[in-house]
């Protein structure tokens, strides 16, 4: 079964999410993560990003790019992107970080997943 990895250009941890956030909030033009800038305001995951990936029906998995290095052994890589994780195939790139980062707002995200997402295989 396919699952769909986005990786966030960011490490995970408290520290680093507190610093996003205030990065985030006084400097947004600089911030670089398009995928955090525009799928997560001061409380979190916005909701309509949520019930979004909920309904694509495939399983999604959310990444910071310390992750994908310990989990996929991916470094190096330009994010935020987009993967398709499949076991017998392994790791693919879906979305590029040029595609992503051209996301001004959630509803560019939304066309770009769309438009974008696999097909089941038959």
């Amino acid at each position: 079964m396919e699952k769909l990895l986005f990786v966030y250009n960011a490490d995970s941890g408290l520290l680093s999410g507190l610093k996003d956030l205030l990065h985030k909030n006084i400097s947004p033009h600089t911030y670089a993560c398009r995928l955090c800038a525009v799928t997560y305001n001061n409380f979190g995951m916005l909701s309509d990003w949520r019930e979004f990936w909920q309904d694509l029906g495939k399983p999604v998995e959310f990444l910071h790019r310390d992750e994908l290095a310990q989990q996929y052994g991916l470094k190096d890589v330009s994010l935020p992107a987009a993967f398709i994780y499949c076991e017998t195939s392994g790791i693919q790139l879906w979305l590029d970080a040029d595609a992503m980062n051209r996301c001004q707002t959630l509803d560019d995200l939304k066309e770009l997943v769309q438009k974008n997402l696999p097909q089941k295989k038959t």
